[in-house]
């Protein structure tokens, strides 16, 4: 059978490509006694390429390429909420042999890397958020001279290469409408469904349809990194597009939306998932230069890879700070939501204070004349000739409403006549200077016209 360029990964015809692919004359490195303890929990994709503009499926052996041809292998780690050391097990279930447990753990462990270990080169970029979150990047590659080996958490997207004639964008889409149930054609052209035309609108640019195919590793190199900033870019759009669709909510909605929205903290998550990004970008910015400085004095890295590495990492920085921007935008928002529930808590107060007011006078009013002087002393209420109790409980509450108040008068007067003793002496010393200073200027003239200071 012949091999077609641009196969998917999917297609396992390892009998038709070994007579049919470039690299039909290299034996292939197999895994004796290996066997899956995670079958179908990873998913792996070879590819070769011939150096002249064409790719291949190939199969799953880790080997490496011969001439001008160079091999990709990819893994994709599942996400979900697996430990690292899960990660790890399938890492080493999927790369061992031949790769040893050092590679293993610097392909797979969290924080910015980039360095040798054990004769190649490896990056890598994991953020160390929970596997299952959207905003929870790991991309780590281990680079020789004529292979890569990648590993991701979940789908990169952009990351693969089909043909042209593949693609849903190659044809004028019609948005599929409620009238349309279940037709794939309509007019001639490709329908395509609401969800997955506003999934396209958060990218940069289509899928793998205009990705060019690596004519060196190099070039693989520039396309692994450039497909990991697309990510992070398509993340940021997403959630640009999502805090411009919350702000024209909360100025169209009314009590129940923004009550709803401080109830389920939506902006404080979104500033938490932003904080997670800018790690991540930080990650990059740390690994990228270093990773262009290693590789610009490799022999197979070309002088254009390099300014394209520069370009990329000039990117980042600016996501970085639409990152920022968008942070800052979240700050404010919340802040607004904050002091429209505070404005809400002091007319709730407002309305207690008003309330307060109407009773407070009936309050006094029952509790003076609900008084019972009997038995309290200097009230002489066991004294039949006495009757003036009620008027000495009133004295005395008069005499300790005095003391209570010269209590908290008293340190402000204190404060008062100290600051105002304060600034009569400034004023007096300051007096005193200008008198000295005009005694001592023109009290005495030089003949030669100058002022004696």
């Amino acid at each position: 059978m012949e091999l077609v360029p641009g196969q998917s990964p999917g297609d396992e015809k390892t009998e038709d490509m070994k007579e049919a692919g470039p690299s039909q004359s290299r034996p292939l490195r197999l895994h004796n006694g290996f066997r899956t303890h995670f079958p179908g929990a990873v998913r792996k994709k070879a590819f070769i390429f011939d150096g002249l503009g064409k790719f291949y499926s190939k199969e799953w052996d880790l080997a490496e390429g011969s001439g001008k041809e160079f091999c990709w292998y990819h893994v994709e780690l599942p996400k979900g909420n697996q430990k690292l050391s899960q990660l790890a097990q399938y890492l080493i279930d999927v790369l061992c042999p031949p790769l040893k447990l050092q590679d293993i753990l610097s392909l797979v462990s969290n924080g910015p890397f980039c360095g040798h270990v054990d004769g190649a080169l490896v990056f890598r970029v994991n953020s160390p958020g929970p596997a299952s979150s959207d905003f929870t990047f790991r991309i780590a590659a281990r680079i020789t001279d004529s292979s890569v080996i990648t590993v991701s958490l979940g789908r990169v997207p952009r990351l693969e290469f089909s043909l042209v004639s593949e693609s849903l964008l190659s044809e004028i889409p019609s948005v599929e409408s409620p009238s349309m149930r279940g037709e794939e054609k309509h007019a001639g052209a490709t329908v395509i469904k609401e969800h997955v035309l506003e999934f396209l609108l958060t990218m940069n640019h289509s899928e793998e349809v205009d990705n060019p195919v690596p004519r060196t590793l190099s070039n693989l190199l520039v396309h692994i990194v450039d497909t990991h900033v697309d990510h992070i870019q398509d993340v940021v759009t997403k959630l640009e597009m999502e805090l411009d669709t919350v702000e024209l909510e909360i100025d169209k909605g009314g009590f129940a939306l923004k009550k709803q929205m401080l109830d389920d903290r939506r902006f404080p998550k979104m500033h938490l998932n932003l904080q997670r990004l800018l790690q991540v970008i930080t990650h990059g910015e740390q690994v990228f230069p270093r990773v262009k400085e290693k590789c610009s004095s490799k022999r197979w890295f070309s002088n254009e890879d390099i300014s394209s590495l520069e370009e990329l990492i000039g990117r980042l920085r600016r996501i970085k700070e639409n990152t920022g921007f968008l942070a800052s935008r979240v700050t404010a928002i919340q802040a607004g939501l904050d002091s429209w529930q505070a404005e809400q808590i002091n007319r709730k107060l407002y309305y207690l204070s008003f309330l307060s007011i109407i009773f407070l006078p009936l309050s006094i009013i029952t509790g003076v004349f609900g008084m019972n002087v009997g038995g309290v002393p200097w009230t002489g209420q066991n004294n039949p000739a006495i009757k003036d109790g009620f008027r000495n409980v009133m004295l005395l509450c008069v005499a300790m409403l005095l003391l209570v108040l010269m209590c908290f008068i008293f340190p402000a007067m204190y404060t008062y006549i100290s600051a105002w003793r304060r600034k009569r002496a400034i004023r007096r010393s300051f007096s005193l200077n200008r008198k000295s200073f005009l005694r001592k200027t023109f009290g005495v003239q030089d003949r030669s016209g100058y002022l004696r200071i």
